[in-house]
Formats: C-alpha cells, structure tokens, sequence
C-alpha cells in the first residue's frame, strides 16, 4: 500500500513537512539513505488507512498478525511495548480498583498503574536457583492473593524476563480465570515465542487474555514497533481500544506499521526456518564456550545467552565493556552477566566474531590476572554471593496493597547508608532492565540499601535517581507522606 502510494507521483500538500524529500543542507548520500524511507513516510490519506479507526490496509495487516501469533484480536503500536502496557492497564482499571502484580516488572506496567490510580499489590517472584534471578510468582503465591484479594481486577504477570527465563504461565492462567480475573503478560521480549518448536509457547497458548510483544525486540521490525494482542470474554475490549487512543500518537508512523506487517509476512511466508540461522548461531556459541572460561546462563529462551566469567575476575559490565571495544555489543549486563540477544537477524559468522571476541578477552585477563586479582576485594565477594543479581530480591509475599505515587513528591536527600527505613521519593531503576527496585512512595529496606550498595560498586546504571553514583537517594519529607 505504502510503496503503491509513493508510485502514484501525487504532489503532497499534507504532513510531514518533508514532502517526500530530503530537505535542507543534506550530506552527501542522504536521498540514497533516506529516500525510500521519506516516500513512504505519510500520513493518514484516502489510500493509507488510519490507525485509529483502520478500515482497509491497516486493518487487513492487524488481522492477519492476530492469525500469525494466535490472538482474536491484534493492534499495532508505535510507542513500543511501553504504549501497549499503558494501554492494557488503563483499559481494565478505575482509580482505587486493585490489581495483582508480578514484584518484578518493566517500569512502564509502573507507570500505567500510577497513571489509573489503582491499588497493587506486589507477589514475590520465584528465584533462579542457579543465579537468583528473579522470573516469576509461585503458582502458591499467585493461588493465596487471589484468595485474600477476591476483589482483584487483574493479575498481571512479566514473562520472558530480560534474561530469557520464563515462567509456566499455564497455571497461574488457570488459577485467575478460575475467579474469572483476567491476565494481563508483558511479553515484550517473547514475540518469538510460539513459533519454532525450539522456543517455549507463547502467552497467548497459555491463554491470557491480553498480551503485549515488543515485535522489534527478537523478531523484526523497527524499534518503537510493536503489538498488542487480545483474546476471551474477560477483558472489555472498547475499553483497551479507547485507552491505546489516548497513548498512542494521533500522528503514528507508517514507516513502524509496515515493518510490522512485513515481520509477520516473514513469519508465515518461512515459517520456523526463519529462526534456524539464528539458532545455529546460539548452538555453535553455547558449544564453543565449554573451552573458554566463560560460562552461559541456563535458559528457556535460546537466542538469548547470558554470559559470565568462571573466575569472577570480570563482572557482567565489565565483560560487556570488553566484549564493545573488541566489536561486540551487548544487549545489557548486570553485576555477574553480560546478556546477548540473538534474533532472526543473526548468523553463524557473527558467532564467530563473538567467539573471537572471547577468546581475546579470556587471553587479556591471563596476561593482567595478577594486577586483577590485587585489585579484587569487596567486589568479588559481592558477585560470588547467590543471588545478587540486580532482580533477585526477596520482597514479601503478600503486602498490602499501596498506590504508587503519580506526583513527583516534596524530598530531601540522605545518604545511602541512612535510608533504610525512611519513604522513597524517586523511581530507582536499575537499566536495563527497566525493572524498578523502589518507587516513590515505598519503604526503603535494609535488603534494598545493600542491593543498591552492591550494584553502584558493580557500576550499574540508574534511571530516576537525582545522584547516579547513588551516594545519596531522595525520600519523602516530612508532612508528605506515602
């Protein structure tokens, strides 16, 4: 549609202001690197459908993804999967209503409960016994919160996590629609799920009833792109519809569309073959590191590998340093991983240039291990410790309900140390991930303060705190209180 519209030659007298041309003092090339991208960037016109009230090609490539990935329905989004978890949650909750939710979840499922006012309370998720990352509530758990919180609206779950672990949806799914409660998944990074025997079954087989897929994550298409899938009697379907009106640009990119159809037309056009490059890829990985002293992280997902050092003489942003400065760029780290994400897009030479990569680095921590290992004291003993993963906190398995805080509240600044006990006053969000540790409004735990301690020494990264070395961390004044 989009390229049969470019075809037709028509003088543009419409946004974008670009007018299908490349505008201005341009560099050298720029019509031959942005040119198709130009005539097919539009707006909605007579020929090109709209996103918001689709009736032709839009709604054609929304129903054919619902057919691809097992939904009833399916909307596309350009806001990422961040669109489609504002969306979700504002569709099924009021102010006041109380949901169920996943401890650790993406910052956006966060910020969509802060913006419907609703009630949470957060379920413990299960650990890694290998590594302590965090994955999933208990079947148990989820069991007992629908029990106490009868009048919950909604469980919503987070599943693959970063690492590629996912949880057995199935009977967690069963467990809400029992009391005819609804399961909202984030599956941003499982898009993939489901199609190729390789990789787990996907939300949707597990029968939630609203899922959302970061399509650019494993599969595809353009960053930003992704959707948003429906299905069952227990969700109100206008509701999410109105909501995604309001979070969605009215101005969305045709561009990010059409990279969702073409994904999907890949999908069913190759069907599981189009996986098998990327697969081999992550074999020839897997079996090559049994000689190096690295080691991958046991995982449901296979196109994802989570790499650390055997020695610990690296920590997980360490090696993802390395691993950049010798041409390969990971996906993310924390303190003990560096994490890689393979995806339809990769091949067996680029295992062989990571492959490479390792065993420069392996070859560079020999020849400086002795100045290394004078250099390790505090920060080994931190890695070496299970569980120390930045998700792996123990968080109580069914708390009282609160209401995250929408309004940036009244704070003062205290030390690190000094803040156990006292009432956070800004978001603190290690990423990636994207997973908050604390939100304004939540009491600071003495576990919190030392996962904190651990992670700033290991050189994470955070989003939302005032002081990025996290030496000091806003709380609540006095006279504003959670």
């Amino acid at each position: 549609m989009l390229v049969s519209h470019a075809q037709k030659g028509l003088t543009p007298f419409h946004v974008p202001g670009h007018k299908q041309r490349t505008v201005g003092d341009q560099h050298e090339g720029a019509r031959a690197d942005f040119g198709m991208l130009m005539d097919i960037d539009v707006t909605e016109l007579s020929d090109t459908d709209d996103l918001h009230d689709p009736s032709g090609a839009i709604a054609l490539a929304q129903d054919l993804a619902a057919a691809c990935f097992g939904a009833e329905e399916t909307r596309f989004l350009v806001g990422g999967s961040t669109a489609g978890n504002l969306a979700m949650i504002l569709g099924i909750c009021d102010a006041g209503d109380l949901v169920l939710v996943q401890r650790n979840v993406h910052k956006s499922i966060i910020n969509g409960l802060a913006l419907a006012g609703a009630q949470c309370v957060f379920l413990t998720p299960e650990s890694d016994d290998q590594s302590g990352i965090a994955i999933a509530p208990s079947l148990e758990t989820v069991k007992r919160a629908i029990e106490k919180y009868r009048e919950a609206k909604a469980l919503i779950l987070s599943s693959p996590n970063y690492y590629g672990m996912t949880a057995d949806l199935m009977p967690l799914v069963e467990a809400a629609h029992g009391r005819r409660m609804p399961v909202l998944v984030d599956e941003a990074h499982g898009a993939h799920f489901g199609l190729h025997p390789a990789f787990p079954g996907s939300a949707l087989q597990a029968g939630a009833d609203v899922v959302v897929q970061s399509t650019h994550k494993m599969l595809s298409s353009l960053t930003m792109s992704a959707m948003l899938h429906m299905q069952g009697d227990l969700v109100y379907r206008p509701a999410i519809r109105q909501a995604l009106g309001m979070i969605l640009s009215s101005s969305p990119s045709y561009p990010l569309m059409a990279s969702l159809d073409l994904t999907r037309r890949a999908i069913q056009m190759q069907g599981p073959a189009l996986f098998e490059p990327a697969l081999a890829a992550a074999q020839a990985i897997r079996e090559a590191l049994a000689g190096l002293p690295f080691e991958a992280l046991d995982a449901n997902d296979p196109l994802k590998l989570s790499i650390r050092d055997q020695m610990e003489r690296l920590s997980g942003f360490e090696l993802q340093t390395r691993l950049e400065a010798h041409g390969c760029v990971a996906e993310m780290a924390d303190a003990k991983y560096a994490v890689l994400a393979l995806g339809p897009g990769t091949r067996e030479e680029d295992a062989a240039v990571l492959l490479q990569a390792l065993n420069k680095i392996a070859g560079e921590l020999d020849a400086d291990a002795e100045r290394m290992e004078s250099s390790r004291t505090e920060e080994v003993a931190m890695k070496s410790s299970p569980g120390n993963s930045s998700m792996s906190i123990a968080y109580g398995q069914l708390p009282e309900p609160v209401t995250i805080r929408r309004r940036i509240p009244y704070t003062s600044s205290v030390s690190l140390e000094a803040a156990s006990g006292r009432v956070c006053g800004e978001w603190i969000i290690p990423y990636p991930p994207g997973i908050p540790l604390l939100y304004p409004g939540e009491s600071i735990s003495k576990a919190v303060v030392e996962e904190l301690t651990r992670l700033a020494a290991a050189g994470a990264r955070f989003q939302g705190a005032a002081d990025e070395s996290l030496s000091t961390i806003r709380v609540l004044t006095e006279g504003d209180s959670a």
